[in-house]
């Protein structure tokens, strides 16, 4: 049934049928219940193609994902849920989440510019912040409504949730340093990546309060994946003064170390104290246990379409501030951290 069915089997105007199911009020509550009803009994569906051209929006989010860096960090593991709940939220606006996957190596900032000359979406999510990202002046330029999951160093207003970085180093960096650890690791996502820069500088401050040197060579910057955290734990731990502990701020690095470990004749949570990022399905199966953190990827999410929706033009659109917020984790301790020194 289209909308002229409809209105005719209602006895009502076409605009009146309309109006009603886009909730303006300037139709009364009773006619807007009657028109509700009507088209989910006889599975009524708004054709997108035309209300894109009368309303200029599509109804759908766009979530922004590279092939390089957000992949190899966070894992499929991260993405899903996070996307789920992302989709929750929207859905409770009627709007629909689609991911845009750039090519490996190609720049963000021309794919981000070729899916908005296209009008592709309402909004974006925007992923893997860089420490300077020129896709936030774009769109912010531009008054495309966006949200980051992530900060940058750009000094200008705008939406962001990022995972609470310093105070996931502050923390691991405590339980280390309190059980006499003078020598820790630092496995660090790539220096372009702005959660990078703030987990180095917060690493800096935990060993100049416990009153520790900083060695530059005991901080390693890379993919964080499971490859990577091999290859790293190798090299630190062929350094003449090798370090004691490593700490892995990747969603699969963990694996990747406690297999060099071993294969160097040294055990996790005995030999070498680890701490990981997060708790994931990955590396559920660690022997020792590891010590990592928590969070609620599905809460994530929704706190992430709450933001978004609420900057979209439309009835949902709220006063206020851009959302700003730190998204705190939650220390998961397991046995792989207790070597005391």
């Amino acid at each position: 049934m289209d909308i002229r069915e409809l209105a005719h089997h209602l006895g009502l105007s076409i605009g009146t049928v309309s109006r009603a199911l886009n909730d303006r009020k300037d139709v009364s509550p009773a006619t807007r219940q009657r028109v509700v009803e009507a088209a989910a009994k006889y599975g009524y569906i708004p054709n997108q193609s035309g209300r894109t051209l009368r309303s200029g929006r599509t109804g759908t989010v766009g979530f922004m994902l590279t092939l390089e860096h957000d992949s190899a960090i966070h894992g499929d593991p991260f993405f899903m849920a996070l996307l789920e709940g992302l989709q929750n939220g929207l859905g409770e606006h009627d709007l629909d989440l689609v991911v845009l996957l750039a090519r490996k190596g190609e720049d963000a900032l021309t794919f981000l510019r070729r899916h908005v000359s296209r009008g592709t979406v309402d909004g974006w999510v925007l992923s893997g912040t860089q420490h300077h990202d020129p896709r936030i002046p774009f769109l912010l330029d531009r008054e495309i409504p966006f949200v980051a999951l992530g900060r940058t160093a750009i000094a200008r207003d705008y939406a962001w949730i990022d995972l609470n970085f310093e105070g996931v180093t502050a923390d691991a960096m405590t339980l280390l340093t309190e059980a006499g650890h003078r020598r820790i690791g630092l496995v660090a996502p790539p220096a372009t990546i702005n959660n990078s820069h703030i987990v180095v500088e917060c690493y800096r401050d935990a060993l100049a309060r416990a009153d520790i040197p900083y060695d530059p060579m005991l901080v390693h910057h890379g993919e964080t994946d499971e490859s990577d955290g091999e290859a790293t734990a190798s090299e630190l731990m062929a350094l003449p003064d090798r370090p004691t502990a490593l700490l892995l701020m990747g969603e699969t690095a963990p694996v990747g170390a406690y297999r060099a470990l071993r294969r160097l004749g040294l055990e996790p949570g005995r030999d070498v104290a680890v701490i990981g990022l997060r708790d994931n399905p990955a590396c559920r199966a660690l022997s020792p246990d590891l010590t990592c953190f928590s969070l609620d990827l599905g809460d994530l999410g929704l706190a992430l379409a709450q933001g978004l929706v609420a900057m979209l033009p439309g009835p949902s659109k709220a006063a206020g501030p851009s959302v700003q917020t730190l998204w705190d984790m939650t220390l998961r301790p397991g046995q792989s951290h207790s070597v005391q020194r």
